[in-house]
């Protein structure tokens, strides 16, 4: 599988896995010219942009650890043109992260970490 098509599968699972939990998908893979945010979704009122990060190793500080400065910066910036874009600026927002990471026998864990970080600097 190459890494575009297992990027896609793990996005796919982890919609599952969210959706699973109560969260309702209202987007998937929305691009603007400062970024791209994996899946939207709601938990009750808030909005959720959700950043899905799928590692083999766990390396460099595994999936988690990946996402750096500067990609906060661009998912704040992918998520406030979402919501200005679709006169949602005063909804109540956060930013989660799930991460997929293989395990022995060929299964995946899934991890997911709610309110994973702020939008400011």
């Amino acid at each position: 599988m190459n890494r575009q098509s297992r990027g896609a599968a793990a996005e796919a699972q982890a919609c599952r896995f969210l959706e699973a939990r109560g969260l309702r998908t209202l987007g998937r893979n929305y691009r603007c010219r400062w970024g791209e945010i994996d899946l939207i979704m709601r938990d009750a009122a808030v909005l959720v942009f959700v950043e899905v990060r799928y590692r083999r190793h766990a390396g460099f500080g595994g999936a988690l650890g990946s996402i750096d400065r500067r990609k906060r910066e661009r998912l704040a910036r992918a998520a406030s043109h979402y919501l200005q874009r679709n006169a949602a600026a005063e909804t109540p927002a956060r930013f989660d992260v799930v991460t997929v990471s293989p395990i022995a026998g060929g299964s995946e864990q899934i991890e997911w970490l709610a309110n994973a970080f702020e939008a400011g600097p």
